[in-house]
């Protein structure tokens, strides 16, 4: 007889367990419970069966009386549906006493050793389902970052932003430095380009009046995989007209200690060994005083090279002064950053897209923001001028002939969109894989992406 097809009005796990708490050791109550879900242990103690019972939201002993529920004819692995009353048993364990036990589907390979979980890196990575179903902890993770995400939308929604849709495969690419990933249209014969941020698109949404927009959504770039960075990871980013980088820098202060608090009900959390308190209002520090801290502000291109060759740092790949100090940025500034904080004012060969300062045409308003040594993301005042970035775009591609390969191309039809008049607007990128790694206390963004890349196995 097959397996049947639906095990209706089922219970969570979880919710039966906080019933059988309740009770007395050895006591049964009296209501019926419909519970699903994976055998992960079995003890037989003569007429009496114990398997512990698992899914989503937790874990509970069923115990199976044969003489109700007929030989138990169950193996490690199975996915059971089981119908009976919260009890707990003598020695005080939250259970759900069976009246009857209905095999749901059989297990064909057999699971890793249960009891040590499924260690193997490699493997948890390839076949994440199995990693789910061996580790707690894993599966705990992945329902921590679910959860920021729509706490995230929640109050993005509350403040009154429109959340919206912009195109994956792009006709030019932009809105950051990356190499991109390249495909092909066929019916039109044209390179396509999948996209390294969503930024050019949203913004034309402000100019078409939108005022208040977010996307969260897949983003490419064809890098290398490090402990903080993945080809297709998930990104934020809002654009907020009548906005400047300070009112994004409140903004995302209340976002992400709002966030911690309503997910893990705590703004503390625990990173590479230190703990870290999200919540308001974060550590603010110049970009240039930053760099200073370390003996490395200087425009001078060759005297920077020379200050970080001193210093053991590989420049080899650095063709220009704006890569050079991007590099003294992230090599000695951010992994010092562990409160959190607002790094801001960066100087204008970094950020293409920016609107200078009031006070110095060099600098202009934008930040980053820090926390556990890792960015968390990339805020600007937007230039709302069509001449501006007509002339940021040309820098830009100045860049890229003098050999920087991750340089703006440019994109003419963003400057024509702006040439119609966009509001003063401010606009800000968040990365969620680093803000799971952050909430989950992961070092390694694959450990927090489902189905992590990997080299392809034949």
């Amino acid at each position: 007889m097959s397996a049947p097809k639906r095990f209706s009005d089922r219970d969570e796990i979880a919710a039966v367990r906080e019933e059988a708490e309740r009770l007395a050791d050895g006591e049964t109550g009296d209501a019926t419970r419909r519970l699903a879900g994976r055998v992960m242990a079995r003890r037989d103690m003569g007429k009496l069966v114990f398997l512990d019972l698992v899914d989503r939201s937790g874990r509970i002993q069923l115990l199976c009386p044969v003489e109700r529920t007929g030989e138990i004819e169950v193996h490690l692995g199975d996915i059971v549906g089981a119908v009976g009353s919260p009890a707990k048993s003598r020695r005080g364990e939250p259970s759900l006493m069976v009246d009857a036990l209905e095999p749901l589907a059989r297990i064909r390979t057999p699971l890793p050793d249960t009891f040590h979980g499924l260690t193997d890196v490699e493997l948890r990575y390839r076949k994440r389902y199995l990693d789910l179903l061996m580790n707690e902890e894993s599966r705990d993770h992945a329902l921590v970052r679910s959860r920021a995400v729509a706490a995230i939308r929640r109050i993005l929604d509350e403040w009154g932003f429109l959340e919206v849709e912009t195109p994956v495969l792009q006709p030019r690419y932009g809105g950051a430095f990356a190499e991109p990933f390249v495909t092909h249209w066929n019916s039109l014969d044209e390179d396509r380009y999948l996209r390294i941020a969503t930024e050019l698109y949203l913004k034309r949404l402000i100019v078409g009046g939108l005022e208040k927009v977010y996307e969260i959504g897949k983003d490419f770039r064809n890098e290398g995989v490090s402990f903080k960075h993945h080809p297709e990871f998930t990104m934020l980013e809002w654009y907020e007209a009548y906005a400047d980088y300070r009112d994004t820098m409140a903004r995302i202060e209340q976002l992400v200690s709002r966030t911690a608090q309503e997910v893990l009900g705590t703004t503390v959390v625990t990173f590479r060994g230190h703990e870290i308190d999200l919540a308001p209002p974060w550590e603010r520090v110049k970009f240039v005083d930053a760099l200073a801290e370390f003996g490395l502000w200087t425009r001078d291109e060759a005297e920077l090279r020379r200050l970080l060759e001193a210093r053991g740092v590989d420049v080899s790949h650095d063709p220009t002064w704006s890569k050079l100090i991007d590099h003294a940025h992230s090599h000695f500034v951010e992994p010092a950053l562990i409160r959190p904080t607002i790094l801001y004012d960066y100087p204008i060969e970094l950020s293409p897209f920016a609107r200078t300062t009031d006070d110095d045409p060099t600098i202009v308003e934008r930040f980053e923001y820090f926390a556990g040594g890792i960015e968390l993301g990339n805020a600007f005042t937007e230039i709302n001028d069509s001449e501006e970035q007509r002339e940021r775009f040309e820098v830009q591609l100045a860049q890229g002939a003098a050999g920087d390969t991750e340089a703006e191309q440019g994109d003419w039809d963003y400057v024509d969109a702006l040439s119609y008049g966009m509001p003063p607007t401010g606009g800000i990128g968040l990365g969620i894989d680093r803000l799971a790694m952050l909430f989950t206390g992961n070092e390694s963004i694959r450990d927090v992406i489902l189905f992590p890349a990997l080299r392809r196995q034949d």
